[in-house]
Protein backbone atom coordinates (compact mmCIF):
# COMPACT_ATOMS: atom_id res chain seq x y z
CA UNK A 1 0.00 0.00 0.00
CA UNK A 2 2.86 2.35 0.79
CA UNK A 3 4.23 1.91 -2.75
CA UNK A 4 0.82 2.80 -4.20
CA UNK A 5 0.48 5.88 -1.94
CA UNK A 6 3.97 7.03 -2.98
CA UNK A 7 3.26 6.54 -6.68
CA UNK A 8 -0.09 8.36 -6.67
CA UNK A 9 1.24 11.10 -4.37
CA UNK A 10 4.10 11.68 -6.81
CA UNK A 11 1.65 11.70 -9.71
CA UNK A 12 -0.54 14.29 -7.98
CA UNK A 13 2.41 16.48 -7.05
CA UNK A 14 3.55 16.49 -10.68
CA UNK A 15 0.06 17.77 -11.50
CA UNK A 16 0.19 20.55 -8.90
CA UNK A 17 -1.83 18.79 -6.23
CA UNK A 18 -0.17 18.50 -2.84
CA UNK A 19 -1.60 16.22 -0.15
CA UNK A 20 -1.38 18.10 3.12
CA UNK A 21 -1.09 16.38 6.46
CA UNK A 22 -4.68 17.11 7.38
CA UNK A 23 -5.85 15.43 4.19
CA UNK A 24 -3.73 12.25 4.34
CA UNK A 25 -6.47 10.18 5.95
CA UNK A 26 -8.89 11.32 3.32
CA UNK A 27 -6.29 10.57 0.59
CA UNK A 28 -5.76 7.04 1.88
CA UNK A 29 -9.50 6.47 1.98
CA UNK A 30 -9.71 7.79 -1.57
CA UNK A 31 -7.15 5.28 -2.76
CA UNK A 32 -8.89 2.43 -1.00
CA UNK A 33 -12.20 3.17 -2.62
CA UNK A 34 -13.24 0.34 -4.93
CA UNK A 35 -14.05 2.72 -7.73
CA UNK A 36 -10.37 3.84 -7.84
CA UNK A 37 -8.64 0.45 -7.50
CA UNK A 38 -8.93 -0.33 -11.21
CA UNK A 39 -7.38 3.00 -12.07
CA UNK A 40 -4.56 2.41 -9.61
CA UNK A 41 -3.90 -1.02 -11.14
CA UNK A 42 -3.61 0.58 -14.56
CA UNK A 43 -1.17 3.13 -13.15
CA UNK A 44 0.99 0.43 -11.52
CA UNK A 45 0.97 -1.83 -14.57
CA UNK A 46 1.87 1.07 -16.79
CA UNK A 47 4.70 2.00 -14.45
CA UNK A 48 6.02 -1.55 -14.43
CA UNK A 49 5.90 -1.65 -18.20
CA UNK A 50 7.78 1.61 -18.38
CA UNK A 51 10.46 0.37 -15.98
CA UNK A 52 10.80 -2.94 -17.82
CA UNK A 53 11.08 -1.09 -21.09
CA UNK A 54 13.73 1.19 -19.67
CA UNK A 55 15.77 -1.71 -18.22
CA UNK A 56 15.59 -3.40 -21.61
CA UNK A 57 16.83 -0.27 -23.33
CA UNK A 58 19.67 -0.01 -20.82
CA UNK A 59 20.57 -3.66 -21.37
CA UNK A 60 20.67 -3.20 -25.13
CA UNK A 61 22.78 -0.05 -24.74
CA UNK A 62 25.21 -1.97 -22.51
CA UNK A 63 25.45 -4.80 -25.04
CA UNK A 64 26.06 -2.36 -27.85
CA UNK A 65 28.91 -0.76 -25.90
CA UNK A 66 30.40 -4.06 -24.70
CA UNK A 67 33.70 -4.81 -26.43
CA UNK A 68 33.58 -8.02 -28.46
CA UNK A 69 36.75 -9.37 -30.01
CA UNK A 70 37.09 -12.54 -32.02
CA UNK A 71 40.44 -14.06 -32.98
CA UNK A 72 42.07 -13.06 -36.25
CA UNK A 73 41.80 -15.45 -39.18
CA UNK A 74 44.08 -16.19 -42.14
CA UNK A 75 43.07 -16.62 -45.75
CA UNK A 76 43.04 -20.26 -46.81
CA UNK A 77 43.54 -21.58 -43.27
CA UNK A 78 40.82 -23.44 -41.36
CA UNK A 79 39.28 -21.13 -38.79
CA UNK A 80 37.27 -21.76 -35.62
CA UNK A 81 36.19 -19.29 -32.94
CA UNK A 82 33.53 -19.76 -30.26
CA UNK A 83 31.51 -17.08 -28.47
CA UNK A 84 31.39 -17.98 -24.77
CA UNK A 85 27.95 -16.62 -23.82
CA UNK A 86 28.48 -17.53 -20.15
CA UNK A 87 31.74 -15.62 -19.95
CA UNK A 88 30.33 -12.71 -21.92
CA UNK A 89 27.27 -12.52 -19.65
CA UNK A 90 24.88 -13.08 -22.54
CA UNK A 91 22.62 -15.66 -20.92
CA UNK A 92 19.59 -13.47 -21.71
CA UNK A 93 20.10 -13.86 -25.48
CA UNK A 94 17.67 -16.35 -27.01
CA UNK A 95 18.22 -15.74 -30.70
CA UNK A 96 21.57 -14.96 -32.36
CA UNK A 97 22.95 -14.76 -35.89
CA UNK A 98 25.76 -13.19 -37.89
CA UNK A 99 25.59 -11.09 -41.02
CA UNK A 100 28.60 -10.90 -43.35
CA UNK A 101 30.30 -14.23 -42.65
CA UNK A 102 29.02 -16.15 -45.66
CA UNK A 103 30.59 -13.69 -48.08
CA UNK A 104 34.08 -14.65 -46.87
CA UNK A 105 33.59 -18.40 -46.55
CA UNK A 106 32.61 -18.61 -42.86
CA UNK A 107 29.45 -19.77 -41.11
CA UNK A 108 27.92 -19.38 -37.64
CA UNK A 109 26.19 -22.08 -35.60
CA UNK A 110 23.81 -20.45 -33.07
CA UNK A 111 23.46 -23.73 -31.15
CA UNK A 112 27.16 -23.77 -30.24
CA UNK A 113 28.13 -20.13 -30.73
CA UNK A 114 30.87 -21.30 -33.09
CA UNK A 115 32.20 -19.52 -36.17
CA UNK A 116 34.00 -21.85 -38.59
CA UNK A 117 35.16 -22.21 -42.16
CA UNK A 118 38.04 -21.19 -44.39
CA UNK A 119 38.34 -17.45 -45.10
CA UNK A 120 38.54 -16.55 -48.79
CA UNK A 121 39.58 -12.91 -48.58
CA UNK A 122 41.76 -10.76 -46.37
CA UNK A 123 41.18 -7.42 -44.73
CA UNK A 124 39.20 -5.92 -41.87
CA UNK A 125 35.82 -7.51 -42.54
CA UNK A 126 32.79 -5.60 -41.14
CA UNK A 127 30.28 -7.94 -39.48
CA UNK A 128 27.02 -7.59 -37.62
CA UNK A 129 26.13 -9.77 -34.68
CA UNK A 130 22.33 -10.04 -34.51
CA UNK A 131 20.45 -10.89 -31.32
CA UNK A 132 17.15 -10.78 -29.44
CA UNK A 133 16.71 -10.72 -25.65
CA UNK A 134 14.50 -13.12 -23.74
CA UNK A 135 12.44 -10.15 -22.55
CA UNK A 136 11.36 -9.28 -26.08
CA UNK A 137 8.60 -10.71 -28.19
CA UNK A 138 9.49 -13.58 -30.52
CA UNK A 139 8.60 -11.51 -33.56
CA UNK A 140 10.66 -8.53 -32.42
CA UNK A 141 13.34 -7.28 -34.80
CA UNK A 142 16.88 -8.43 -34.05
CA UNK A 143 19.37 -5.91 -32.72
CA UNK A 144 22.63 -5.46 -34.66
CA UNK A 145 26.01 -5.11 -32.96
CA UNK A 146 28.80 -4.06 -35.31
CA UNK A 147 32.26 -5.60 -35.06
CA UNK A 148 35.28 -6.31 -37.25
CA UNK A 149 36.99 -9.59 -38.08
CA UNK A 150 40.60 -9.19 -39.19
CA UNK A 151 41.54 -11.75 -41.83
CA UNK A 152 45.26 -11.80 -42.50
CA UNK A 153 46.48 -12.57 -46.02
CA UNK A 154 48.05 -15.94 -46.76
CA UNK A 155 51.76 -15.34 -45.97
CA UNK A 156 52.68 -17.21 -49.13
CA UNK A 157 50.80 -14.71 -51.25
CA UNK A 158 53.01 -11.88 -50.01
CA UNK A 159 56.11 -13.39 -51.62
CA UNK A 160 56.94 -12.50 -55.19
CA UNK A 161 58.42 -15.01 -57.61
CA UNK A 162 60.59 -12.91 -59.88
CA UNK A 163 62.68 -14.63 -62.53
CA UNK A 164 66.44 -14.49 -62.17
CA UNK A 165 68.52 -12.84 -64.88
CA UNK A 166 69.09 -15.46 -67.57
CA UNK A 167 71.64 -13.17 -69.23
CA UNK A 168 73.92 -13.24 -66.22
CA UNK A 169 77.16 -15.09 -67.10
CA UNK A 170 76.78 -17.27 -63.98
CA UNK A 171 73.05 -17.87 -64.26
CA UNK A 172 71.67 -21.30 -63.45
CA UNK A 173 68.17 -22.72 -63.24
CA UNK A 174 66.06 -21.65 -60.29
CA UNK A 175 64.72 -25.17 -59.73
CA UNK A 176 66.36 -28.50 -60.60
CA UNK A 177 65.04 -31.95 -59.71
CA UNK A 178 66.54 -35.24 -60.93
CA UNK A 179 65.81 -38.93 -60.50
CA UNK A 180 68.21 -41.63 -61.64
CA UNK A 181 69.67 -45.05 -60.78
CA UNK A 182 72.85 -44.86 -58.73
CA UNK A 183 74.76 -48.09 -58.19
CA UNK A 184 72.35 -50.67 -56.84
CA UNK A 185 70.09 -47.88 -55.57
CA UNK A 186 68.30 -44.81 -56.90
CA UNK A 187 68.70 -41.14 -56.17
CA UNK A 188 66.13 -38.36 -56.24
CA UNK A 189 67.47 -34.89 -55.59
CA UNK A 190 65.94 -31.45 -55.77
CA UNK A 191 67.47 -28.00 -55.42
CA UNK A 192 65.19 -24.98 -55.26
CA UNK A 193 65.70 -21.27 -55.05
CA UNK A 194 64.46 -19.94 -51.72
CA UNK A 195 61.54 -17.53 -51.39
CA UNK A 196 63.86 -14.82 -50.10
CA UNK A 197 65.79 -14.98 -53.39
CA UNK A 198 62.72 -15.37 -55.59
CA UNK A 199 61.19 -12.32 -53.92
CA UNK A 200 63.95 -10.08 -55.29
CA UNK A 201 64.73 -12.02 -58.46
CA UNK A 202 68.14 -13.21 -57.31
CA UNK A 203 69.75 -16.59 -57.98
CA UNK A 204 69.70 -20.07 -56.52
CA UNK A 205 72.90 -20.41 -54.53
CA UNK A 206 72.67 -24.13 -53.64
CA UNK A 207 73.94 -26.83 -55.99
CA UNK A 208 74.50 -30.57 -56.21
CA UNK A 209 76.11 -33.29 -58.30
CA UNK A 210 76.15 -37.09 -58.34
CA UNK A 211 77.62 -39.86 -60.46
CA UNK A 212 78.47 -43.53 -60.67
CA UNK A 213 82.23 -43.99 -60.91
CA UNK A 214 83.84 -46.73 -63.00
CA UNK A 215 85.51 -48.33 -59.97
CA UNK A 216 82.19 -49.16 -58.29
CA UNK A 217 82.03 -46.09 -56.11
CA UNK A 218 79.00 -43.80 -56.10
CA UNK A 219 79.28 -40.13 -55.19
CA UNK A 220 76.82 -37.43 -54.13
CA UNK A 221 77.80 -33.80 -53.50
CA UNK A 222 75.82 -30.86 -52.08
CA UNK A 223 77.00 -27.26 -51.68
CA UNK A 224 75.28 -24.21 -50.21
CA UNK A 225 76.47 -20.85 -51.46
CA UNK A 226 76.79 -18.09 -48.87
CA UNK A 227 74.05 -15.50 -49.15
CA UNK A 228 76.51 -12.68 -48.50
CA UNK A 229 78.88 -13.74 -51.30
CA UNK A 230 78.06 -12.19 -54.66
CA UNK A 231 79.23 -15.18 -56.75
CA UNK A 232 78.32 -17.99 -54.36
CA UNK A 233 76.01 -19.49 -57.00
CA UNK A 234 79.11 -20.09 -59.12
CA UNK A 235 81.15 -21.20 -56.13
CA UNK A 236 78.66 -23.93 -55.18
CA UNK A 237 78.32 -25.15 -58.77
CA UNK A 238 82.07 -25.21 -59.30
CA UNK A 239 82.67 -26.99 -55.99
CA UNK A 240 80.19 -29.77 -56.76
CA UNK A 241 81.51 -30.30 -60.28
CA UNK A 242 85.11 -30.22 -59.09
CA UNK A 243 84.61 -33.01 -56.53
CA UNK A 244 83.05 -35.34 -59.10
CA UNK A 245 85.69 -34.50 -61.68
CA UNK A 246 88.47 -35.23 -59.19
CA UNK A 247 87.28 -38.77 -58.50
CA UNK A 248 86.84 -39.47 -62.23
CA UNK A 249 90.49 -38.68 -62.95
CA UNK A 250 92.87 -41.60 -63.44
CA UNK A 251 95.06 -40.68 -60.50
CA UNK A 252 92.10 -40.69 -58.14
CA UNK A 253 90.71 -43.93 -59.57
CA UNK A 254 94.09 -45.60 -59.10
CA UNK A 255 94.38 -44.30 -55.57
CA UNK A 256 90.83 -45.31 -54.63
CA UNK A 257 91.52 -48.84 -55.86
CA UNK A 258 93.77 -49.26 -52.87
CA UNK A 259 90.80 -48.98 -50.52
CA UNK A 260 89.74 -52.55 -51.29
CA UNK A 261 92.97 -53.96 -49.84
CA UNK A 262 92.90 -51.62 -46.85
CA UNK A 263 89.31 -52.61 -46.07
CA UNK A 264 90.03 -56.32 -46.35
CA UNK A 265 92.98 -55.93 -44.01
CA UNK A 266 90.80 -53.98 -41.59
CA UNK A 267 88.10 -56.66 -41.67
CA UNK A 268 90.63 -59.43 -41.16
CA UNK A 269 92.53 -57.86 -38.27
CA UNK A 270 90.15 -55.34 -36.67
CA UNK A 271 93.13 -53.73 -34.98
CA UNK A 272 93.76 -50.13 -34.08
CA UNK A 273 96.68 -50.00 -36.48
CA UNK A 274 94.59 -51.08 -39.48
CA UNK A 275 91.77 -48.78 -38.44
CA UNK A 276 94.25 -45.92 -38.36
CA UNK A 277 95.52 -46.92 -41.79
CA UNK A 278 91.96 -46.95 -43.11
CA UNK A 279 91.23 -43.50 -41.65
CA UNK A 280 94.49 -42.20 -43.14
CA UNK A 281 93.38 -43.52 -46.53
CA UNK A 282 90.08 -41.64 -46.27
CA UNK A 283 91.84 -38.51 -45.06
CA UNK A 284 94.41 -38.54 -47.86
CA UNK A 285 92.04 -39.27 -50.74
CA UNK A 286 89.06 -37.14 -49.72
CA UNK A 287 91.39 -34.48 -48.37
CA UNK A 288 93.01 -34.17 -51.79
CA UNK A 289 89.57 -33.85 -53.36
CA UNK A 290 88.62 -31.07 -50.95
CA UNK A 291 91.93 -29.23 -51.38
CA UNK A 292 91.82 -29.59 -55.18
CA UNK A 293 88.35 -28.08 -55.12
CA UNK A 294 89.60 -25.20 -53.00
CA UNK A 295 92.46 -24.56 -55.46
CA UNK A 296 90.10 -24.62 -58.46
CA UNK A 297 87.95 -22.00 -56.76
CA UNK A 298 91.07 -19.97 -56.11
CA UNK A 299 92.11 -20.14 -59.76
CA UNK A 300 88.64 -19.19 -60.93
CA UNK A 301 88.59 -16.20 -58.58
CA UNK A 302 91.89 -14.91 -59.99
CA UNK A 303 90.90 -15.46 -63.60
CA UNK A 304 87.51 -13.79 -63.20
CA UNK A 305 88.74 -10.84 -61.18
CA UNK A 306 86.74 -11.92 -58.12
CA UNK A 307 87.90 -12.71 -54.61
CA UNK A 308 87.87 -16.19 -53.13
CA UNK A 309 85.38 -14.94 -50.56
CA UNK A 310 83.00 -14.02 -53.40
CA UNK A 311 82.68 -17.76 -54.12
CA UNK A 312 82.02 -18.83 -50.54
CA UNK A 313 80.12 -22.11 -50.27
CA UNK A 314 79.73 -24.97 -47.85
CA UNK A 315 80.53 -28.44 -49.19
CA UNK A 316 79.54 -31.96 -48.22
CA UNK A 317 80.08 -35.14 -50.19
CA UNK A 318 79.96 -38.85 -49.65
CA UNK A 319 81.14 -41.87 -51.58
CA UNK A 320 79.89 -45.37 -51.02
CA UNK A 321 80.58 -48.81 -52.40
CA UNK A 322 79.03 -52.19 -51.82
CA UNK A 323 81.20 -55.02 -50.44
CA UNK A 324 80.36 -58.47 -49.18
CA UNK A 325 80.72 -57.13 -45.65
CA UNK A 326 78.31 -54.27 -46.30
CA UNK A 327 78.38 -50.74 -47.63
CA UNK A 328 81.46 -48.60 -47.10
CA UNK A 329 80.69 -44.89 -46.70
CA UNK A 330 83.36 -42.19 -46.95
CA UNK A 331 82.52 -38.57 -46.30
CA UNK A 332 83.74 -35.00 -46.01
CA UNK A 333 81.97 -31.94 -44.74
CA UNK A 334 82.58 -28.26 -44.18
CA UNK A 335 79.69 -26.01 -43.22
CA UNK A 336 76.28 -26.65 -41.71
CA UNK A 337 74.82 -29.29 -44.03
CA UNK A 338 74.31 -32.82 -42.63
CA UNK A 339 74.92 -36.26 -44.15
CA UNK A 340 72.99 -39.16 -42.60
CA UNK A 341 72.58 -42.87 -43.28
CA UNK A 342 69.57 -44.81 -41.96
CA UNK A 343 69.86 -48.55 -41.46
CA UNK A 344 67.65 -51.05 -43.23
CA UNK A 345 64.76 -51.06 -40.75
CA UNK A 346 65.06 -47.33 -39.91
CA UNK A 347 65.92 -47.94 -36.26
CA UNK A 348 69.35 -46.31 -36.30
CA UNK A 349 70.89 -43.24 -37.86
CA UNK A 350 74.58 -42.75 -38.61
CA UNK A 351 75.77 -39.18 -39.02
CA UNK A 352 78.68 -38.91 -41.44
CA UNK A 353 79.81 -35.41 -40.51
CA UNK A 354 79.61 -32.76 -37.84
CA UNK A 355 78.31 -29.27 -38.51
CA UNK A 356 80.18 -26.00 -38.22
CA UNK A 357 77.87 -24.69 -35.55
CA UNK A 358 77.98 -24.49 -31.76
CA UNK A 359 81.13 -25.56 -29.97
CA UNK A 360 82.81 -26.96 -33.09
CA UNK A 361 82.80 -23.99 -35.36
CA UNK A 362 81.17 -21.00 -33.73
CA UNK A 363 79.85 -20.19 -37.19
CA UNK A 364 79.59 -21.49 -40.71
CA UNK A 365 82.78 -22.41 -42.53
CA UNK A 366 83.28 -22.57 -46.28
CA UNK A 367 85.43 -24.60 -48.66
CA UNK A 368 86.87 -21.28 -49.85
CA UNK A 369 88.50 -20.63 -46.45
CA UNK A 370 92.23 -21.52 -46.55
CA UNK A 371 92.35 -21.77 -42.77
CA UNK A 372 90.21 -24.91 -42.63
CA UNK A 373 93.07 -26.88 -44.21
CA UNK A 374 95.55 -25.78 -41.53
CA UNK A 375 93.15 -26.15 -38.61
CA UNK A 376 93.76 -29.07 -36.26
CA UNK A 377 90.12 -30.10 -36.69
CA UNK A 378 90.58 -30.67 -40.42
CA UNK A 379 91.18 -34.40 -39.91
CA UNK A 380 87.84 -34.71 -38.11
CA UNK A 381 85.96 -33.50 -41.17
CA UNK A 382 86.30 -36.95 -42.74
CA UNK A 383 84.26 -40.02 -41.94
CA UNK A 384 84.23 -43.76 -42.57
CA UNK A 385 81.48 -46.20 -41.75
CA UNK A 386 80.85 -49.78 -42.77
CA UNK A 387 77.11 -50.49 -42.56
CA UNK A 388 75.54 -53.91 -43.21
CA UNK A 389 72.70 -52.41 -45.21
CA UNK A 390 70.90 -49.11 -45.43
CA UNK A 391 67.47 -47.80 -46.34
CA UNK A 392 68.25 -44.15 -47.01
CA UNK A 393 71.19 -41.84 -47.47
CA UNK A 394 70.38 -38.14 -46.99
CA UNK A 395 72.39 -35.06 -47.90
CA UNK A 396 70.75 -31.69 -47.38
CA UNK A 397 71.43 -27.99 -47.18
CA UNK A 398 70.39 -25.91 -44.20
CA UNK A 399 67.29 -24.83 -46.11
CA UNK A 400 65.95 -28.29 -45.26
CA UNK A 401 67.83 -28.91 -42.02
CA UNK A 402 66.78 -25.69 -40.28
CA UNK A 403 62.99 -26.01 -40.64
CA UNK A 404 62.82 -29.79 -40.30
CA UNK A 405 65.38 -30.47 -37.56
CA UNK A 406 65.84 -26.96 -36.10
CA UNK A 407 68.86 -27.79 -33.96
CA UNK A 408 71.95 -29.97 -34.38
CA UNK A 409 71.01 -31.94 -31.26
CA UNK A 410 68.02 -33.40 -33.13
CA UNK A 411 70.15 -35.05 -35.82
CA UNK A 412 71.34 -38.10 -33.81
CA UNK A 413 67.76 -38.96 -32.82
CA UNK A 414 66.23 -41.69 -34.97
CA UNK A 415 62.78 -40.45 -33.92
CA UNK A 416 63.43 -37.15 -35.73
CA UNK A 417 64.41 -39.01 -38.89
CA UNK A 418 61.32 -41.17 -38.61
CA UNK A 419 59.29 -37.96 -38.35
CA UNK A 420 61.14 -36.62 -41.37
CA UNK A 421 60.27 -39.73 -43.38
CA UNK A 422 56.65 -39.42 -42.27
CA UNK A 423 56.72 -35.80 -43.43
CA UNK A 424 57.98 -36.93 -46.83
CA UNK A 425 55.23 -39.55 -46.78
CA UNK A 426 52.52 -36.90 -46.54
CA UNK A 427 52.29 -36.22 -42.81
CA UNK A 428 52.53 -32.46 -43.23
CA UNK A 429 50.23 -29.48 -43.26
CA UNK A 430 49.85 -29.49 -47.03
CA UNK A 431 49.49 -33.28 -47.27
CA UNK A 432 52.21 -33.34 -49.93
CA UNK A 433 53.57 -36.85 -50.40
CA UNK A 434 56.73 -38.27 -51.95
CA UNK A 435 56.42 -41.95 -52.77
CA UNK A 436 60.03 -43.12 -52.48
CA UNK A 437 59.59 -46.01 -54.87
CA UNK A 438 61.88 -46.46 -57.89
CA UNK A 439 58.85 -47.51 -59.94
CA UNK A 440 57.06 -44.24 -59.18
CA UNK A 441 57.09 -42.22 -62.45
CA UNK A 442 56.10 -39.03 -60.59
CA UNK A 443 58.76 -39.17 -57.91
CA UNK A 444 60.73 -36.15 -59.20
CA UNK A 445 57.59 -34.05 -59.50
CA UNK A 446 56.44 -35.11 -56.04
CA UNK A 447 59.74 -34.17 -54.41
CA UNK A 448 59.79 -30.86 -56.25
CA UNK A 449 56.31 -30.10 -54.93
CA UNK A 450 57.19 -31.20 -51.40
CA UNK A 451 60.18 -28.83 -51.43
CA UNK A 452 57.74 -25.90 -51.51
CA UNK A 453 56.62 -26.56 -47.91
CA UNK A 454 55.82 -23.49 -45.83
CA UNK A 455 57.88 -22.79 -42.73
CA UNK A 456 57.71 -19.31 -41.15
CA UNK A 457 61.10 -17.65 -41.12
CA UNK A 458 62.74 -20.33 -43.28
CA UNK A 459 62.98 -19.03 -46.84
CA UNK A 460 66.51 -19.99 -47.86
CA UNK A 461 67.49 -22.17 -50.82
CA UNK A 462 66.64 -25.83 -50.32
CA UNK A 463 68.56 -28.86 -51.54
CA UNK A 464 67.73 -32.44 -50.60
CA UNK A 465 69.34 -35.59 -52.00
CA UNK A 466 67.85 -38.98 -51.11
CA UNK A 467 69.49 -42.26 -52.03
CA UNK A 468 67.19 -45.22 -51.47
Amino acid sequence: MEDIIAVVDSLFRNRGIAITDDRKALFNSFLEAERNQALIDVIMQTGNLLMAGWKQEERIADLQQQLLRIPNATVGKDYTATLDFQKLGWQDMVQTAFSGLEAIGLAYDPATGQISGTPTQSGDIPLQFLYRLDTEKEDASLHAKSLTLTVNPDPKSLWKNLESDTQDPYWKEDHVTKFAPLGDRHIVVSSKRGRSHANVGSFREDDFAFDSLENGWQIVVVADGAGSAKLSRKGSALACASVVEYFKEEAAKTSMAGFDAVLQQYLAQQEAATEKELNNFVYNNLGKAAFTTHKKLEVFAKESGATLKDLSATLIFTLWKKYEAGYAFLSFGVGDCPIAVLNRDVTEVTLMNWLDVGEFGGGTRFITMPEIFQNKQFATRFGFKLIDDFSYLFLMSDGIYDPKFVVEAALPKISKWQEFLADLGGNNEAGTKVDLNPDNPEIAQQLSQWMDFWSPGNHDDRTLAIVF
